[in-house]
C-alpha cells in the first residue's frame, strides 16, 4: 500500500518528487551579497610589498593580512548598499534578479544598515590597529565607491576610471601599510592593467547585449564597441610598456642572479596580456578573476611569470 501511494504521488516523469529546499537564512543572503568569489580581488593587497621584497617577514604578513580583511570589509559594504539601492531595477534584470536583496531575501533596510557599519567600522579598525594613511585610503575608497553607486556609474568615462582606481588603491594600500613608496612604473603598469581589464569587461557585456535592451547596465548603451575595444587595446599596450621599461631599468647596477629574470618575465607578462585579449576580442571576458582561474594556459602563464618576478625582486 505504501509502495502504491508512493507510485501515485510520483510526477509523469516516474521520479519521486523532490525534498522542499530550506529556505535559505538571513546571514547566508548576507554573505553571499558580499560577493565572496570577488574577495579574490583583494589579494591585490600583496602586490606593493611583494614588488619590494618585503612580504615574508613576520610583521609585514600581520600587517597585510589585516589589511586584506578591512579592504574586503569596505568592499564588502559597497557591494551591500549598491544593491539594497539598485533592489527595485535589479528584479527586472534576467540574473541580477537571483540577488539576496532583489529576491527579498534580504531586507532593503537590514542591507543598508550593514553596509553602513561595516563603512564605519573598517576604517576605524585601520586607524587603531594599522595607521591613520590606511584609514585614509579606505575611507577615499569607500567615498570613490559610493559615489559611483549613487550616480559616477552613469557618467561615460567616469565609471570606467573609478572602478580603475578602486584597483589601483586595492595594489597600493599594503604598500602604505609598510611604509613602502610605489614607483612610477608599478603605478602606471597596474594602473592601466587594471583599466585593461576592467574595459575589456564593459566591451564583453556590450557585445553580449547588443540588441537587447535593459538586459543590463543602461550606460552600456551610450558607450559603442568600437570605443570599449579602443580603450582596451590602449591599455593593453601602455600596460606592457610600462611593464618592459620596469624590467629593462637596471638602475645602474648590474643583476647578480643566475638568469636576468627581470627581462626574461617581460615574455610571461606580454603573454599573458595577449591570452586575455583574446578573451576581450571575443567578448566573453567577464570577470577578471574568473577568466583567470577557468583558463588553464592563462594560469599557467600568470604562474610562470610570478616565478620570474619573484626571483627578479629577490635577485635569485
Amino acid at each position: 500500500m505504501a509502495d502504491t501511494a508512493l507510485l501515485e504521488h510520483r510526477p509523469p516523469g516516474g521520479r519521486p518528487p523532490s525534498p522542499p529546499r530550506r529556505p535559505a537564512t538571513l546571514l547566508g543572503g548576507l554573505l553571499r551579497t558580499t560577493r565572496p568569489k570577488q574577495w579574490v580581488k583583494n589579494i591585490l593587497v600583496l602586490a606593493a610589498p611583494a614588488a619590494a621584497g618585503r612580504l615574508f617577514s613576520r610583521e609585514a604578513l600581520i600587517q597585510v593580512s589585516l589589511v586584506f580583511v578591512l579592504f574586503t570589509a569596505c568592499a564588502a559594504a559597497v557591494y551591500l548598499v549598491n544593491d539594497a539601492r539598485d533592489a527595485e531595477a535589479d528584479r527586472a534584470h534576467p540574473t541580477k534578479c537571483r540577488r539576496p536583496v532583489a529576491a527579498g531575501r534580504v531586507p532593503v533596510p537590514v542591507a543598508y544598515a550593514t553596509g553602513g557599519t561595516l563603512a564605519v567600522l573598517a576604517p576605524a579598525g585601520a586607524a587603531w590597529l594599522a595607521s591613520p594613511a590606511v584609514a585614509a585610503v579606505l575611507t577615499a575608497y569607500l567615498g570613490m565607491q559610493l559615489a559611483y553607486c549613487v550616480t559616477l556609474k552613469h557618467v561615460l568615462v567616469v565609471d570606467l576610471a573609478v572602478v580603475t582606481t578602486g584597483f589601483l588603491m586595492r595594489a597600493v594600500i599594503g604598500g602604505v601599510a609598510l611604509g613602502i613608496a610605489p614607483s612610477r612604473w608599478f603605478l602606471i603598469t597596474t594602473g592601466f592593467g587594471a583599466l585593461f581589464m576592467v574595459s575589456a569587461k564593459r566591451y564583453s557585456e556590450a557585445v553580449q547585449t547588443t540588441g537587447r535592451p535593459g538586459a543590463t547596465r543602461a550606460l552600456l548603451t551610450e558607450y559603442t564597441t568600437g570605443y570599449l575595444r579602443f580603450v582596451w587595446q590602449l591599455a593593453a599596450g601602455v600596460a606592457v610598456l610600462a611593464y618592459c621599461m620596469w624590467a629593462l631599468e637596471e638602475g645602474g647596477v648590474p643583476h647578480t642572479s643566475v638568469l636576468p629574470w627581470r627581462q626574461l618575465s617581460m615574455v610571461a607578462f606580454v603573454l599573458a596580456v595577449l591570452r586575455y585579449a583574446v578573451f576581450a576580442d571575443r567578448g566573453v571576458a567577464g570577470e577578471p578573476e574568473e577568466v583567470v582561474l577557468h583558463d588553464r594556459a592563462l594560469a599557467l602563464i600568470g604562474a610562470v611569470w610570478l616565478a620570474m618576478y619573484g626571483l627578479a625582486v629577490a635577485d635569485w
